[in-house]
């Protein structure tokens, strides 16, 4: 897939480079890396390929190597798999709950028995998922937990839903058998009873006596250890494993040195694995591919990992191959010292020695945790990705410039740009011609709107979907707080507006903006979600209509304050009420003389200009419906309805539409022959109008230069500054 294709430098040239294996082909390639290997963290927003990456690397080393493969799932949320797409081999295995500790009990049930039978890990895992006596739930929880790494460690056969209901019993036996009447009755309502049970029925099946020896060493306590052959002491609370549940339950500092400890004790025992005839033979290390790392289970096990790697003191080093991808970029602030490159900086130079071009890609800077982190954001995908993706479709069908356009929408983003691929292939394979202006209305194979799949993907909360659906309309925070309590958008929340913009920024798509931009900060997301509040829109007349809001919207902005007319007049232009913005700009030319007031009129011109248009065949008010004629209508072949305005009127009324026509993602000039020629009359238009104002015609004269190629350029469009204004 194209989707990995632009992703060549990293799954082809620095993977294999740390794993010595190839990524295409059953072959060893040379590991360019030393004893000490970075973690390499992808990035990207929603859509940008993170996850095809981590498949893509699955299907390619499953059985080649020893593979962990793990998507974090944060906290309150399941892990159900998606049913139209089937889990690639070798994952990935969800961690059901956002816990570190779920985390190492996925790898281990990964690399066991093939890699190590960890003695020393498991019994520690063991220790710390006792649950509280009497929570049901809980104990249900955990003994699944306990099940899967049973059945890994091969000390049970059988159905995991068996095999824990089997432990659940001997272990709520064993604590009955020794329970202490006079024992302390807050020490009953914890997890210790259930931890001490625990680690009693782990021994009968594989004695933990190297693990009690192991954890006593890294944590002494002030008497000598007891119960290191496997009993415990008098008071049933000297058992280093007993201790490290009591530790990790405490919570705080507590669990952090315990989680510690279960890292360093899953990087000895995979070193320890890997002995010298691993060595001699070239075997490759692990490979662990981590989704979701941005969430706090995710980040906590990279943290603890780059501590582990960057200790002076370390004895060992691991070479183990991790692979994490995290939703959004990644601070400078929270890796100061981490070593950031492009896709393209991965490739070795043509014929250059391959050993210093690793050096050049990532190199140890220090003892910081983070100097041992290699990030690499994921880029938006270029043309030719997605002319590639258009090759499965009969040219003779497309518009000869569709990569252009489609590009050009999507931003070259991966998700967008392959579903929008997809559905020009099916709308080809039924013979059905495709052009850049029918991109956003095309179904998918299914026969849903694309920009409905697009939008349930990028955006999965429905409710704060919804809500986007319809504020992504108004101007910014105020007018969206407006409108929300003139739909009566109800929820949770207090202020659905701070919700639905607090929901962006969780999703990574973009930083918290100020109050008096628009809601929606991003391009592409902008695009869709208007583009879905036409499709969707109720007829004109009803409640949460398009004309409805838009009337409303505007109404807003005459209320304000007189500085709003450029907001007024662009919802105005929405409803498809051109004649009003026209009168106004119109009666605006020929009554202001004053020299600066030609940037305001400048600036009304272009806000109204970039106002989206209403659904096709719409009559509000029993007006004829709206049908886009802005290129002829730009290019005066309707001039017999507009008798009524004069000269300088009519030559508004042609820039006017020109403008919003080229305010299209789809009017490029490079591809759109109508788009160029547009272009052309803007500087007409306004060369026209400056010869037509008596104070206004030296700026006039300079947007008719100037406009015209920033249009082409896609680019603002510029207002002249006035001396002395």
């Amino acid at each position: 897939m194209p989707f990995l294709y632009a992703r060549d430098p990293l799954v082809r040239s620095l993977v294999p480079a740390l794993t010595g294996l190839a990524y295409d082909e059953r072959a060893r390639r040379k590991r360019e890396f030393g004893d000490d290997v970075p973690v390499v963290l992808i990035t990207g927003q929603h859509g940008m390929g993170r996850s095809a990456v981590l498949d893509g690397l699955a299907r390619h080393y499953h059985r080649r190597l020893s593979l962990a493969h793990v998507r974090v799932v944060p906290a309150g949320t399941t892990a159900a798999p998606d049913a139209a797409r089937p889990a690639p081999a070798g994952g990935p295995e969800p961690a059901r709950a956002a816990d570190l500790v779920e985390i190492v009990e996925r790898l281990v049930c990964a690399f066991t028995p093939s890699l190590a039978r960890f003695p020393v890990l498991v019994p520690g895992l063991f220790a710390v998922s006792g649950w509280h006596a009497g929570d049901v739930e809980e104990r249900d929880a955990l003994c699944a937990r306990h099940a899967r790494l049973l059945i890994a460690c091969g000390l049970r056969t059988g159905d995991e839903r068996d095999v824990a209901r089997e432990w659940s019993a001997q272990v709520e036996a064993s604590i009955a058998a020794h329970a202490d009447g006079a024992a302390d009755a807050a020490e009953e309502a914890d997890s210790l009873p259930v931890t001490r049970a625990v680690l009693r029925e782990l021994d009968t099946l594989r004695p933990a006596g190297a693990a009690r020896q192991w954890y006593a060493k890294r944590h002494p306590l002030a008497d000598d250890v007891a119960g290191v052959d496997g009993a415990e002491g008098a008071d049933g609370g000297r058992d280093p494993l007993v201790q490290l549940g009591r530790r990790f339950h405490r919570g705080g500092d507590y669990r952090r040195a315990v989680e510690s400890d279960l890292m360093a004790a899953f990087l000895q025992e995979v070193g320890a694995a890997y002995g010298w005839v691993h060595l001699l033979n070239r075997d490759p290390w692990p490979l662990i591919l981590l989704d979701e790392a941005h969430t706090p289970a995710g980040q906590r096990f990279l943290d603890l990992l780059l501590e582990h790697r960057a200790a002076p003191q370390r004895t060992g080093r691991d070479r183990i191959t991790v692979v994490a991808a995290r939703l959004g970029d990644l601070p400078e602030d929270e890796a100061p010292h981490a070593v950031r490159r492009e896709l393209a900086d991965l490739l070795p130079p043509a014929g250059g020695p391959q050993g210093d071009h690793a050096a050049q890609v990532w190199q140890r800077t220090g003892h910081d945790p983070s100097a041992g982190l290699l990030v690499v954001p994921l880029t938006p995908l270029g043309r030719d990705d997605v002319l590639a993706m258009l090759d499965r479709a009969s040219s003779r069908l497309l518009h000869p410039h569709l990569a252009s356009a489609l590009h050009a929408l999507t931003g070259g983003h991966p998700l967008a740009g392959k579903l929008l691929c997809d559905a020009v292939v099916h709308a080809a394979g039924e013979r059905r011609t495709v052009t850049p202006k029918d991109l956003l209305d095309l179904e998918t194979e299914s026969g849903r709107p694309v920009t409905q799949v697009l939008l349930e993907d990028l955006l999965p909360d429905r409710r704060q979907r919804d809500r986007l659906v319809v504020l992504c309309l108004a101007r910014d925070h105020q007018a969206a707080a407006a409108l929300a309590e003139d739909l009566a958008l109800d929820g949770p929340e207090q202020l659905p507006v701070n919700a639905a913009a607090q929901y962006l920024v969780e999703r990574h798509w973009q930083r918290p903006v100020p109050p008096e931009v628009p809601l929606v900060d991003h391009a592409l997301l902008q695009t869709l979600l208007v583009h879905e509040a036409r499709r969707t829109s109720p007829p004109a007349g009803e409640p949460h209509s398009w004309h409805q809001i838009h009337r409303f919207l505007h109404l807003h902005h005459v209320q304000r304050a007189d500085t709003e007319e450029a907001d007024a007049l662009r919802h105005s232009l929405a409803t498809g009420n051109a004649a009003q913005v026209v009168d106004m700009l119109a009666d605006e030319f020929d009554a202001e003389e004053a020299e600066q007031s030609v940037e305001h009129w400048l600036l009304c011109l272009r806000r109204c200009a970039s106002a989206p248009t209403p659904p096709a065949d719409s009559s509000p008010d029993g007006a004829a419906p709206w049908t886009d004629e802005r290129v002829q209508i730009a290019l005066g072949e309707h001039a017999s309805r507009y008798t009524h305005l004069d000269e300088a009127g009519r030559g508004i009324n042609r820039l006017l539409h020109a403008l919003w026509y080229l305010s299209e993602p789809y009017a490029d000039a490079s591809i759109d022959p109508d788009a160029e020629t547009l272009c052309q009359a803007v500087g007409d238009e306004l060369g026209f109008l400056s010869r037509r104002h008596p104070t206004w015609y030296a700026a006039l004269g300079r947007a008719a230069r100037d406009w015209p190629p920033a249009a082409r350029k896609r680019q603002p469009l510029p207002i002249p500054a006035i001396e002395g204004s």
